[in-house]
């Protein structure tokens, strides 16, 4: 049913590239190929490559690097007329914007690549912009927005036998189920992803539903061995490709499994580890849950309770200020595992009922300053 998996990225002069091919090489292809087109004034190849570059820093997390290419690829595809490659740039630049946590930037352009993949007659892109949303939704747990957009896509990938957007959309899907508890549905999901991924050759798909086969694995049937046997699996991708994020996550989860089986020291050092890498790509969303599980190992290897309590509470109005409800529910879920959530709530009302007089207080000052 599934033929073997391509990357649709990888356009003009670069379509050679294979789904699999390290992002280092597509780099150095995409940048050579850039140059030529630029030397030679076609912006359309500019654009295409363009793309291409685009996405490999992207994945690289060279976040600077990446919003430069995508404005530059999206620049000259607007010189040359092409609808389709516009579309594709805004694709890159909306998928960034998730990336870096400006999700009301990356709604914006999403829609905007959706509607001109439209007007282009370019149905994969309009596809890959619209499951971009639906993701965008589901990180900030949306589930009820999104479900039905999810499901749809994984209709349509279905049906266009396109095995790696059934991929992303069964790992999408798995990923709500597991998160809402219906981990049996969640592990066949990521099971079916992992299997058509493998027959299709899609070593990156393959890697994040290996990573979600591990979470399920630990957290419903408490095998934590096998866990983290799947995670090192996908960890080989991961490094092999060099796939800079996938890598963080795979270490964030690795983290994971390891608190969960009582293990906090080395639970730490993943979490320690990935939050490092997080950081050094400028995400976040895997930042704040590396904090996160961070915070309840040390709190677990006695870091003084006042100190967890500010670590919980800055972590929860930071994910406030982004809008990902689901991470913010699991900070909730961690105060209240070492007893901080009446303390939470208790200083909040306290805040509240002390703001009008302090606001009073403060007004001249605050005149001055504006």
């Amino acid at each position: 049913m599934y033929g073997k998996a391509s990357a649709p990225e990888y356009q003009g002069a670069l379509t050679t590239l294979s789904v699999n091919s390290s992002l280092t090489d597509v780099l150095a292809a995409g940048t050579e190929q850039l140059r030529a087109a630029e030397r030679a004034g076609q912006h359309g190849e500019a654009a295409r490559s363009g793309l291409a570059v685009a996405e490999a820093h992207r994945r690289l997390g060279r976040i600077g690097e990446a919003d430069q290419a995508w404005k530059a690829s999206y620049r000259a595809a607007r010189a040359a007329g092409d609808i389709a490659a516009m579309a594709w740039a805004l694709w890159s630049g909306g998928t960034l914007a998730r990336q870096r946590g400006a999700l009301a930037l990356a709604r914006r352009l999403l829609r905007l690549a959706a509607e001109l993949g439209e007007r282009g007659g370019d149905i994969v892109v309009r596809g890959y912009s619209l499951a971009g949303l639906a993701e965008t939704g589901r990180i900030q747990g949306d589930y009820e927005a999104v479900g039905e957009l999810h499901e749809q896509l994984l209709a349509e990938a279905r049906r266009r036998g396109e095995a790696r957007h059934t991929v992303w959309a069964l790992e999408g899907i798995a990923q709500m189920h597991r998160n809402t508890g219906a981990y049996d549905t969640a592990y066949a999901m990521f099971e079916e992803a992992a299997g058509i991924a493998a027959r299709a050759d899609d070593r990156r798909g393959h890697a994040w539903a290996l990573r979600g086969l591990a979470d399920v694995v630990s957290v419903r049937d408490g095998d934590t061995e096998r866990a983290l046997a799947l995670l090192a699996e996908a960890e080989t991708t991961c490094r092999t490709m060099k796939l800079t994020s996938a890598l963080a996550y795979n270490h964030k989860m690795r983290g994971n499994v390891l608190y969960r089986a009582g293990r906090h020291a080395e639970a730490r050092d993943l979490y320690e580890q990935a939050l490092t890498e997080f950081r050094a790509m400028s995400e976040p969303r895997g930042e704040a849950l590396a904090r996160l599980g961070l915070a309840k190992s040390l709190a677990r290897l006695g870091r003084d309770r006042a100190e967890t309590a500010a670590e919980l509470a800055d972590l929860a109005h930071t994910l406030e200020r982004t809008g990902l409800r689901h991470a913010r529910e699991m900070v909730a879920r961690a105060q209240e595992e070492f007893g901080l959530r009446a303390q939470e709530e208790s200083g909040l009302r306290a805040r509240d009922e002390s703001g009008p007089r302090a606001q009073e207080e403060s007004g001249p000052r605050a005149e001055v300053v504006r």
